[in-house]
């Protein structure tokens, strides 16, 4: 960053560049397109937390159906009936 560069340049320049990345500009008023980006970003926000669910209970259950050494299924109780 120059000297003479004002500190909130490089902010702005971050903001354009993820407003950039989210799709094209959705107004030619610079405040309207701000508050689109903004719920653009929120809506990418519940997508990546809502896809880290999906990955961690698929990793969490990834060997659930694997046989255990007295032949049951691991996590599995089998009752025997009378």
């Amino acid at each position: 960053m120059s000297k003479h560069e004002h500190p909130n340049t490089k902010n702005k320049t971050i903001w354009r560049w993820w407003a950039k990345a989210l799709g094209e500009k959705a107004s030619k008023c610079d405040k309207e397109s701000d508050r689109i980006a903004i719920i653009r970003t929120v809506i990418f926000i519940t997508y990546l937390i809502t896809n880290c669910f999906i990955v961690a209970g698929v990793i969490r259950h990834w060997n659930d159906d694997v046989q255990s050494p007295n032949g049951s299924e691991s996590g599995c109780v089998y009752v025997k009936g009378n």
